[in-house]
């Protein structure tokens, strides 16, 4: 081989910067995690990244994942399969769903209706969160393509919480899920030491963070002023975690979610770490599913991981009870592992703001597709062919390590 044969052989990129660099390298959801810790200061990526007190439940959401392990069917077909499937009675393109988190907007300017027109693009659903920097209503302008979620927070102020019932209603979103694991702020050590507010305060540490972090600040900058758009009362005063958790009720109670179910026309959804005899009273109160949750390891620590929960609440509630689940899901074998264990849809919060910080709404919906990807792989690799295949023989394609 002479030296023109060997420069035939090298190919020779243009180096890539910022987001193109992003997208063109990102192979996993920890490659947008990386990312996004490089674009964002740091008191902004601990809240994303963070965790309740020791974050075992955080390490643990994930760990439960990999402690199952595959049986694959042999010498089957799976040129073709099929990955939609239906939840809550309305057709998705993947049991796959975009969970709610709040102050997405801090993440990147962009903030909810990027990530919603991502889901819109992908075929699956939005949720929209309580404590969004986006309201009901310009989402719902925003992005009238995508299907629509609402999760509330149950206030103290009782009319505020009807009032959003009827808001989200009135804007078209399909499903209620209520948040139940929020009687009292969970203790995140990283924000309390890094002092996090909303919108993030200039503090010593976080001007020294500006000169590291400036494109940051910038867009920031040129922006409007971050707020709570659904609850926001106009004041100036920055929140943090805990005074405005402290505006939600610890007192509520099973007669709250009977009083929601009169107010609500569509699907209702109880969401948090639901066990398989709250599964049951839920169904029992006339709810059409539950969100099995421990909210991202955010609340109570050492909370049971909520896929370890998947097979008692299916096999206490049925077949036909819509069981959703989140917490830990980092690739597409978690998702097929969820809907072996009896889960209808997983949901990931994490994953898309890692990638809405790293690359904006390409991001989303790179990091998106990823998973999508992730998890057709994994079912033609189990030789399953549709995701109805996959709940039915479930039991027989997982072992636990």
């Amino acid at each position: 081989m002479n030296l023109s044969d060997v420069r035939g052989l090298i190919q020779i990129k243009a180096p890539e910067f910022g987001r193109d660099r992003v997208l063109n390298s990102a192979r996993t959801v920890e490659d947008y995690r990386r990312a996004a810790r490089r674009a964002l200061p740091r008191s902004v990526f601990d809240y994303v990244d963070g965790g309740a007190d020791e974050e075992t439940s955080l390490r643990a959401n994930v760990e439960a994942f990999r402690r199952w392990r595959f049986l694959p069917n042999s010498l089957v077909d799976v040129s073709t399969p099929d990955l939609s499937t239906t939840v809550l009675g309305r057709s998705v393109a993947a049991p796959l769903g975009l969970a709610p988190t709040g102050y997405t907007k801090m993440i990147s300017p962009a903030g909810e209706p990027a990530v919603a027109r991502s889901a819109a693009a992908k075929g699956l659903p939005y949720t929209l969160s309580t404590m969004a920097t986006t309201s009901l209503e310009d989402l719902a302008t925003a992005v009238p393509e995508v299907e629509r979620w609402f999760q509330l927070y149950v206030w103290k102020d009782r009319e505020l919480n009807e009032d959003l019932v009827r808001r989200a209603w009135d804007a078209g979103y399909s499903v209620l899920e209520v948040a139940i694991d929020t009687a009292v702020s969970g203790y995140r050590v990283r924000d309390v030491k890094n002092g996090f507010t909303i919108p993030p305060a200039l503090t010593l540490s976080s001007l020294l963070d500006i000169g590291t972090r400036p494109a940051y600040w910038t867009q920031m900058l040129r922006n409007p002023a971050l707020e709570f758009a659904n609850v926001s009362s106009g004041g100036s005063a920055g929140y943090t975690i805990e005074n405005i958790t402290a505006q939600f009720d610890p007192a509520v109670s099973w007669d709250d979610l009977s009083r929601l179910r009169e107010l609500w026309p569509g699907k209702l959804l109880v969401k948090g770490p639901v066990s398989a005899r709250d599964a049951l009273r839920a169904r029992g109160k006339g709810l059409d599913g539950v969100h099995l949750s421990n909210h991202g390891g955010r609340q109570l620590d050492r909370a049971i991981a909520p896929v370890d929960l998947l097979p008692s609440v299916r096999a206490a509630v049925g077949e036909e009870f819509t069981v959703l689940v989140d917490s830990g899901v980092r690739h597409g074998s978690d998702i097929a592992t969820a809907v072996a264990l009896g889960a209808d849809a997983c949901l990931v919060g994490r994953p898309y703001l890692y990638a809405l910080a790293a690359a904006g709404t390409e991001g989303v919906e790179g990091v998106l597709q990823i998973l999508l990807d992730q998890f057709r792989r994994t079912l033609q690799l189990l030789g399953v062919t549709s995701v109805a295949q996959l709940r039915a023989q479930g039991p027989e394609l997982l072992v636990k390590d």
